[in-house]
């Protein structure tokens, strides 16, 4: 009997993904609950799984885009036990021969350890492996991978043989999902970005005085981003226009504080949304951070981790960005863009002073919030971020 492979469902807002790789070729017996395929959407990863054990034909090809439940293979049932197993690879030593190197070779190799050899090229059997019984990780993937990359960065002793002037590469389901949505935001939305500089002396100062302590009781550290998750609560409070969103003819406003923080990974930038900001502390804030990032690195993220946040914050601050124009995560009518801290001269009191200045940039849609609201959300944000404890005492 036959049994149908279906693309899994991943979410309510989600009707269509790409069928990134296939971890099993046409015509492989694959086991119940083995992994076959890893599906791309503009959100997540997600992967396929076998129902039944038997014989597999593939009908969909990799980089094709799929629907929710649309039939990608079927399994020709079988159960074979163990004994029958065992009469099959008999009859001769040549097939024993044949077979063990491959059981050998794909048994301590995770999907994540095949993704990356597949996207880098790097063999999992050149890598020496640090997990259990030699088992090769993600982690010692991405080193090998990054030693291969330094190497090829080494200016050549000669030069070489004609050498192609472009590459070119298919774009990457995720990658076009994310180009799609950049697109699809700038057509939709009136997008207009006001700016600001925000002194970071005394939050810097306050998590130096007490970060020891902070890691000694929760056991992570205090960093920036809880600060400015406190402070954009504060401001969508006191203007809550840019806590809303258009609905066709109607503006939904939000009463509730879920905020989106980007997070970069391998495959593209994906935003999990930290659930009501206003009633976590600073540690609970920066747990589920540290906790979703793990996440995302990892391709774990389920759709739920990224649905239903009503503002982001983005830091290209970590890359060395300077100045940015974020664009809008529709339907979210406001981001915010944190960037590098430089210490600058400014006016202080009338004396000149060395201060660490960081620009803000708040990026929004003007058909539903208007510049005074917009200016003065960034204000309240800046005052408290200059003056953190009027965090503590909401005011």
């Amino acid at each position: 009997m036959a049994a149908e492979v279906k693309v899994p469902p991943v979410g309510e807002s989600i009707s269509t993904g790409i069928l990134a790789v296939w971890h099993v070729k046409e015509g492989d017996r694959v086991e119940r609950d083995q992994l076959l395929f890893e599906l791309e959407t503009d959100k997540i990863t997600s992967e396929g799984l076998a129902e039944v054990s038997g014989i597999i034909s593939i009908k969909t090809e990799e980089g094709e885009e799929v629907d929710i439940g649309q039939v990608v293979a079927v399994i020709e049932e079988s159960e074979v036990d163990d004994e029958g197993k065992a009469e099959e690879s008999e009859p001769t030593s040549t097939a024993k021969t044949e077979a063990q190197p491959e059981v050998q070779e794909d048994a301590p190799v995770s999907p994540a350890v095949r993704r990356i050899a597949a996207e880098t090229g790097v063999d999992p059997a050149s890598v020496e492996g640090s997990g259990k019984k030699g088992r090769v990780t993600k982690g010692d993937m991405l080193e090998a991978t990054a030693n291969s990359d330094e190497k090829q960065e080494m200016p050549a002793a000669a030069p070489t043989q004609n050498v192609e002037r472009t590459s070119r590469k298919k774009m990457t389901g995720l990658r076009s999902k994310i180009a799609d949505r950049l697109v699809q935001a700038q057509q939709e939305a009136a997008i207009l970005t006001t700016f600001n500089e925000v002194d970071m002396n005394a939050v810097m100062r306050l998590r130096k005085q007490h970060q020891e302590k902070f890691v000694a009781k929760y056991g992570h550290k205090l960093g920036f981003m809880s600060f400015f998750v406190k402070a954009v609560v504060n401001a969508l409070k006191e203007v809550p226009g840019v806590n809303a969103q258009i609905d066709g003819n109607e503006i939904v406003t939000n009463h509730y504080y879920d905020i989106g923080i980007a997070v970069g990974t391998e495959k593209g930038l994906v935003v999990p949304v930290v659930r009501d900001c206003d009633q976590k502390s600073f540690s609970g804030i920066e747990g589920d951070i540290i906790q979703y990032a793990g996440k995302a690195r990892e391709g774990k993220l389920a759709i739920d981790d990224l649905q239903g946040g009503v503002f982001t914050i983005t830091n290209g601050g970590i890359y060395g960005s300077m100045l940015s124009t974020p664009i809008l995560n529709r339907p979210q009518s406001g981001i915010l863009g944190m960037h590098s801290i430089q210490e600058r001269p400014m006016a202080v009191n009338g004396e000149v002073v060395i201060r660490p200045m960081m620009y803000l940039a708040l990026s929004y849609d003007h058909r539903l919030v208007d510049g005074k609201e917009a200016v003065t959300f960034l204000v309240k944000v800046k005052e408290a971020i200059e003056d953190p404890t009027t965090l503590l005492f909401e005011i």
